[in-house]
């Protein structure tokens, strides 16, 4: 992968993933000859419609559906977790509450911010200084108006897993009828995402965060869940999802998730070995190195380390200039640094915040990478203090 990059070390994985070769495959039949829109009648549309509804039926298996229309297949994760929180709370022509924690995704986020603006009772469940969260907790903000309940598998900036089986098991027990979705985005490549591992009624996955394309995604949202629709036209997915389907991207998105799944075990223990060494060669060479969230509850992949008295951003130009690509823990907009949301709800100082990085490995990264990584950021310090 290292030359494949233009000799860059790719160390943001969480962002997005290469392609995989499995995915370059299984979309080219229909970019070419069977191009046609899975809607239609005639011989080419019922190719693609063929490869729409097996596509449909394959990631259905892989995730313990217990129908192949429990699939909704979407524009991507942002959108699988609008269609889960808007469309549940506001199924049935309802104004119904939901719950959700503070280190949530923007998707997430900001539907539940939505959802308060049309007046749904809405809670968002604070977190300790590790990025944790206690069910208990979750389940006592449950209550009549509660429509639905969301809390991701893992956290997209430090890794903190979340323990979502058990956050599934007290909501119900707190409110029988309300519903638990977790969005698995950044956990799909190495844990167990099914409906039976993690509890939940709704499953949010997008596709290029474990090699597929981008702009694709899916919702496991069983065919008996009322969703009120958040994009309108024609009627496409049980009506739960307009628009024409990209025939190309889904299967391209399923292939990657059969890749995924048939090596995961495997694949969690190299990149497991390959972060351990990226942060024991980091420890060996910058002393006050700090690791960010959950250290023993956590996806293999992250390592979200503070380095104090180095602002990130700066850092993260001279990487790119060494030849690392990887994430600050505080993001850009509009020329004005705001600190990550996560690390602010963790109980971080805006000044910790600015000094925190996300590196991230993935199915491509190849081992040795991670030491030569740690050896160069460490280098590249060297020239900051």
């Amino acid at each position: 992968m290292y030359a494949r990059l233009n000799r860059m070390l790719y160390l943001d994985h969480a962002a997005t993933t290469e392609v995989r070769p499995e995915t370059r495959a299984a979309m080219a039949p229909y970019l070419d000859d069977a191009f046609g829109n899975p809607s239609g009648i005639h011989g080419i549309s019922r190719r693609a419609k063929n490869a729409l509804e097996d596509s449909r039926e394959r990631a259905a298996g892989l995730l313990g559906a217990e129908h192949p229309l429990d699939i909704v297949f979407t524009g991507g994760g942002t959108e699988a977790d609008n269609l889960a929180v808007v469309g549940s709370a506001l199924a049935g022509g309802q104004r119904r509450g939901a719950v959700t924690s503070a280190v949530e995704h923007e998707a997430v986020l900001r539907s539940v911010e939505f959802l308060a603006s049309l007046d749904c009772p809405t809670s968002i469940i604070e977190v300790d200084s590790l990025g944790r969260i206690d069910p208990a907790t979750i389940a006592d903000a449950v209550d009549p108006d509660t429509a639905i309940v969301s809390i991701m598998t893992a956290n997209n900036e430090t890794g903190t897993l979340f323990p979502v089986r058990e956050i599934a098991a007290a909501v119900r027990e707190a409110g029988p009828t309300v519903l638990f979705h977790t969005d698995a985005v950044q956990a799909f490549l190495t844990e167990d995402i099914t409906a039976d591992a993690t509890g939940a009624d709704m499953i949010s996955l997008a596709a290029h965060k474990f090699g597929g394309p981008k702009g694709v995604g899916l919702l496991l949202a069983s065919r008996r869940i009322d969703l009120e629709p958040v994009i309108h036209g024609g009627g496409q997915e049980l009506g739960r999802r307009s628009g024409t389907h990209n025939v190309a991207a889904i299967a391209g998105m399923v292939a990657a998730m059969e890749a995924t799944v048939s090596e995961r075990t495997a694949a969690r223990e190299r990149i497991r070995g390959i972060r351990d060494d990226f942060e024991a060669t980091l420890r060996s060479l910058v002393q006050d190195l700090e690791v960010n969230g959950d250290v023993d509850h956590r996806l293999v992949q992250h390592s979200h380390i503070r380095i104090p008295g180095v602002e990130a951003e700066t850092l993260l130009i001279r990487l790119d200039q060494a030849g690392i690509a990887a994430a600050a823990g505080s993001a850009c907009h509009s020329g004005a640094v705001e600190v990550s949301h996560v690390l602010d709800a963790m109980g971080k100082a805006p000044s910790e915040a600015a000094e925190s990085l996300r590196f991230s490995f993935g199915w491509s990264t190849d081992p040795g990478e991670g030491a030569t990584a740690a050896a160069l950021v460490a280098t590249t310090l060297g020239g900051l203090r």
